[in-house]
């Protein structure tokens, strides 16, 4: 099981979201984080920010 929180990425939100593939958390938190924390798809689809979400990742 893979989980991200909104937290450890440095948003003031409780919500942490699970998956059991790396492609399958990133379009949850993708779709989380536009229609909850109202990030723009386009700041969250550059390489940077991929990258620094991907850090964040926890595996249990």
């Amino acid at each position: 099981m893979l989980t991200l929180s909104c937290k450890d990425v440095g948003v003031n939100c409780d919500h942490v979201c699970k998956a059991e593939t790396e492609e399958e958390l990133m379009e949850k938190a993708k779709q989380h984080a536009i229609e909850d924390n109202h990030f723009s798809e386009e700041e969250l689809s550059r390489p940077e920010t991929q990258n620094k979400i991907k850090s964040f990742i926890k595996r249990t």
